[in-house]
């Protein structure tokens, strides 16, 4: 999994690329719980995610609690084939909230 992070007037922006699963879990939760210890929002760019897992959707569970519980704005974007066949499958898209749009990636 490859993590990129972008601030740009207090909206920070959560790049991933690869897999969301139980072998990147503890990668992504290192990187996640301190951008969400920071004032403003978060958006979680999710469009090249190539695998997603139960361990990745609990990722995404735990980044909308901890979120709630900061005070920190939280938005899913980009949502990738991947992840929508697992929002699907646990029926979860309407507990998060955000628009799900095919990515140009996840179309083809």
């Amino acid at each position: 999994m490859n993590i990129r992070v972008a601030t740009t007037n207090g909206l920070c922006q959560l790049h991933i690329e690869g897999e969301m699963n139980i072998y990147t879990a503890a990668e992504f939760k290192a990187q996640l719980l301190p951008l969400l210890a920071e004032p403003g929002e978060l958006e979680i760019d999710l469009s090249l995610v190539s695998e997603m897992d139960g361990a990745g959707m609990q990722q995404l569970l735990l980044a909308k609690r901890e979120a709630t519980r900061v005070g920190t704005t939280l938005r899913l974007v980009g949502h990738s084939r991947a992840v929508l066949e697992v929002f699907d499958l646990c029926n979860l898209a309407a507990f998060f909230g955000d628009p799900l749009v095919i990515s140009n990636s996840a179309a083809s």
